[in-house]
């Protein structure tokens, strides 16, 4: 009986392994699923401008502004909504495009009911919403600064701003 001691132990050491590591595994992936903050809220991939535009103070309250993001000479671009450990960002918060480019703003289900509106009235996604599958798109035509707001959380700063040239 005491041969069969050790192999058991080990069969059982073997299990209880696999069994931590399985929980680990389901634990992180569930975390993602549930709110564990959304999209990253900055990126080492984005290349700031060096002397973009003024804004004013528009991002005095938000948590992400770095600079402007140079977006210039794509076709299409995409902001995260819902970004940043409590999903209340937009990422990035300022990005420059060329006239003619599409902007998709693209919900992460993290941070609430969130949507896009242009201070300036020019675009908005309409109603809030929290479905992590929402999407609204905009291509502007003409040059400036559109600066924009989820209207539940602007004043925890979720704002941005898109600069077109």
């Amino acid at each position: 009986m005491d041969a069969d001691l050790p192999s058991t132990r080990a069969a059982s050491f073997d299990r209880r392994t696999v069994l931590a590591a399985t929980g680990s595994a389901v634990a992180a992936a569930l975390a993602g699923c549930l709110g564990g903050g959304g999209p990253s809220a900055t990126s080492d991939d984005w290349e700031y401008l060096e002397d973009g535009p003024d804004y004013g103070g528009w991002f005095d309250d938000t948590g992400n502004f770095e600079g402007t993001v140079d977006w210039t000479g794509r076709d299409s671009v995409t902001i995260d909504v819902g970004a940043g450990d409590d999903g209340r960002l937009f990422a990035p918060p300022a990005v420059r495009v060329d006239a003619g480019t599409t902007i998709t703003w693209e919900w992460s289900g993290a941070g609430g009911p969130h949507n896009v509106v242009a201070e300036d009235g020019s675009f908005d996604s309409g109603s809030s919403t929290a479905s992590g599958d929402a999407t609204y798109e905009y291509t502007p035509e003409s040059t400036g600064t559109y600066r924009y707001v989820c209207v539940p959380h602007e004043s925890m700063g979720m704002v941005g701003a898109v600069d077109v040239v």
